[in-house]
């Protein structure tokens, strides 16, 4: 009786048990369509802030400092004498932080115009490589540059309103593969005091893009297609800006290499005041060259 009795109860647990992971498979179930699957977001669309002279949809993540050298060599045309422009430079310290892993700040000095210039990059939008439907990246970035040149001419009055420069971008870009990157972004420039040949406000269009051919080696391109920047009687010609070049991994360091018709190497400059033309090698040889700082390991925490 009592081997009975036992069988019974066996036989029930196991019934009841069977049961009891039918329910929670059923309820598994129900949670991950619930939740659905796991957001995986598109990691470096460009392997800089910068994809030559522009800016990209790249910043820099929390606490990390990327300090920048941009250089810019002379005229291509300027002959021998000059030994085609490698006589002459200009150059521009930039240091960007990342507040957060969404806001960037920066702060660049420039030869050109002696500019000082701030600017803030805030992440909008990430491109979803599954788990999600977003497909593109999408930054705003807005930039502030002041010239310090000393004014000579006593018939201009010196307000520093009349020195400032400002710069506006939507910056839209989409990951194809891991090779091909693309970059659409749309600018506006005001600028607060011109020549009389100039015109205050300049709208622009870039495009620009990346192709890895190699596991270090990345070709660069990035043209920008601008309103008309001066008048009809303007003495001198702007012309719309392209640069060509080769972004090289090399450890902790981005280094570039390229061509460029842009002599200035902030925003408001190199989109609505280049002066060279690629017809008449009016071209400029350059380099960039990025470093990142973990800002946390350079100042360490006492209790660490």
């Amino acid at each position: 009786m009592m081997k009975k009795i036992l069988f019974i109860l066996l036989a029930f647990c196991l019934i009841s048990t069977g049961k009891l992971f039918s329910q929670e498979d059923d309820l598994l179930n129900m949670l991950e369509e619930e939740v659905g699957e796991e957001k995986i977001f598109t990691i470096a669309t460009f392997k800089s802030t910068r994809i030559i002279n522009g800016q990209s949809i790249e910043r820099m993540q929390s606490h990390q400092l990327d300090f920048r050298v941009n250089h810019r060599f002379g005229q291509l045309n300027s002959g021998a004498y000059e030994l085609w422009g490698l006589d002459n430079a200009i150059i521009n310290f930039c240091f960007e932080y990342g507040v957060t892993d969404w806001l960037q700040v920066g702060l660049r000095r420039g030869t050109e115009q002696k500019t000082y210039d701030g600017s803030l990059k805030l992440s909008l939008l990430r491109q979803v490589e599954s788990g999600g439907k977003m497909p593109v990246s999408v930054s705003l970035f807005a930039d502030m540059a002041i010239n310090t040149l000393k004014i000579t001419d006593p018939n201009i009055e010196d307000l520093l309103k009349h020195r400032l420069g400002f710069t506006y971008q939507l910056l839209v870009a989409h990951k194809f593969s891991d090779k091909l990157s693309l970059q659409l972004s749309p600018t506006f420039v005001h600028k607060n005091r011109v020549n009389y040949y100039e015109v205050n406000d300049i709208y622009a269009i870039g495009i620009g893009g990346k192709f890895k051919f190699h596991r270090r080696i990345s070709l660069m391109a990035e043209y920008f297609y601008t309103s008309h920047a001066v008048k009809s009687e303007a003495p001198n010609k702007f012309y719309n800006p392209l640069a060509i070049g080769f972004d090289i991994e090399t450890g902790g360091h981005v280094f570039q290499l390229f061509v460029t018709n842009s002599k200035p190497m902030v925003e408001k400059g190199f989109i609505s005041e280049t002066n060279g033309s690629w017809l008449d090698g009016g071209i400029y040889f350059g380099f960039n060259i990025s470093r990142v700082f973990a800002v946390p390991r350079i100042f360490k925490n006492h209790n660490e």
